[in-house]
This record gives structure tokens, sequence and C-alpha cells, in this order.
């Protein structure tokens, strides 16, 4: 009973807490990071997948096909270890910021492409079923009004596609932030490499100048915690607006005649 009342004392100390919080800070930072770059890039190699079927680009087809296949289809574990042996870090990087050394900055810069790389894979083929959502008469009404392809993918097409995949792309958001804590397997900064951290010098902080049992379940129960209410907060989003989507051709089958 002592052992458990030091391993919450970890808990309850300010230093430990900030230190925690700073990782989940950095982890929501690198996940959303992911995210944005992962929907950008995604979105370009679905366009080249979906659109490129003619015969001089065909070949930018098979090229995504093939980044997609093979980052989908392996382990982001693997990539991760890959970006940390032959993946360049600018310069610009290769200095202290945001609190961290150097070093650190370089392992949080690789361990990022690694996660943006691997994520752009599966929001590719999301935003591909979007586009696939999307009634190709679109593109012959955008051509009737005088728009160019490049204008009907920006204004009419992608717009339509994204409003259609808003609640699986909040799926792959949580998905992300979970895969986060691999990246505690090459000692980045995020909130599991913290509390792994935190694990080993526990016998500074539980009062009792020993690591125990009750000290792992303490601090992988708090980061188990952390986890579930960033992801069950973002869940119950997707769940409100599955719940919307579906009311909207109810409410309109109930306004027509």
């Amino acid at each position: 009973m002592e052992a458990f009342k030091g391993s919450l004392t970890m808990i309850t100390n300010p230093a430990v807490f900030a230190y925690v919080m700073k990782g989940v800070a950095f982890t929501i930072v690198i996940s959303v990071v992911a995210v944005l770059c992962g929907i950008l890039f995604g979105s370009i190699l679905a366009m080249v997948r979906n659109y490129c079927t003619s015969k001089k680009t065909r070949v930018f087809q098979w090229l995504s096909v093939i980044y997609i296949e093979i980052f989908r289809n392996t382990p982001l574990l693997l990539w991760i270890f890959i970006c940390l042996v032959f993946c360049p870090c600018p310069k610009a990087l290769e200095h202290k910021m945001w609190g961290l050394s150097s070093a650190e900055v370089k392992l949080l810069f690789k361990t990022a492409v690694a996660l943006i790389l691997f994520t752009s894979s599966v929001i590719a083929e999301i935003v591909r079923g979007g586009l696939n959502s999307v009634a190709h008469g679109q593109f012959e009404a955008g051509h009737s009004q005088g728009f160019s392809t490049v204008q009907i993918m920006l204004y009419i097409v992608l717009p339509q596609a994204f409003r259609n995949i808003v609640p699986t792309l909040l799926s792959q958001v949580i998905t992300t932030i979970k895969d986060s804590s691999y990246l505690a397997n090459v000692a980045t900064i995020e909130l599991m490499s913290r509390v792994k951290k935190l694990l080993s010098s526990a016998h500074r902080y539980n009062g009792l100048n020993t690591v125990n049992v009750s000290d792992v379940f303490v601090l992988f129960g708090f980061a188990c915690l952390i986890y579930f209410i960033i992801n069950f907060t973002l869940s119950c989003v997707v769940r409100r607006m599955q719940k919307r989507k579906k009311a909207v051709p109810a409410r309109r089958q109930e306004v027509m005649p």
C-alpha cells in the first residue's frame, strides 16, 4: 500500500506533471503536423491515382499506387527506423529549440517524417474514396460552365469529397495520435517516451528510493488515461458528425412532397 501511495505522489508532483504535459503537447503537435501534411500529400496521391489514366501520365499513377501500397502494407515502426538512419535533417534544425537539445530535435524531425509518409498513404485512400463518391457529372457540369480541370477539382470536386470524408479523417487523426506512441522506441520526446523516462527514474520521485511494480501501473495508467481522454473526445465528435450526416437525408425526404 505504501508503494502504491508513493507511486501516486509522482503524478501529483508539479514537476513530473508538467513534464508529462509537455509530452502531451508534443504528441498533439506531431500528430496534427502528420495529419495536415498527410492530407496535402495524400490528396495529391489520390488525385494522381484516380485521374492520371492517359498514356502520358499513367507512369505517375503507377508510382502513386506503388507508394500507397508499400507504405499501407508495411509497419510504421519499420519506417521510423529507416528514416532514423537514412533521412537527412536540415541544417536549420541542427540546434537547440523548443527546450530540446539538437539531438532531440533531429530525432523529432526524422520520426515526424516517417509518421507523415505513413499517414499520407492511408489518407490517400481515404481521399480517393471521397473522390469516387463525387458524381462524374460534376466534371461535365464544370466544363459546361467554362471551368478548367484544375478549377473543377479545387472549387467543385475536392470540397464535396472532403465533406464526405470528414468523419473518416477524424478517425485517422485518432489512429495517428495512438501511432505516435511508436516514436518512444527511438527516444523522442512525446508522451510515451517521457513516461518511459520517468519510470526509469521513478525512485527519485516516489520517496521509496526503488522502482516498484506500482510505478509501472500508475505511470502507464496515467498515460492510458490521457490517450483515452483525447481520443474519446475526438470519437464523440466523429459520432456527432455521422449522426448529422445521416439526419440530413432524412430531413430532405421529409421536406419532399
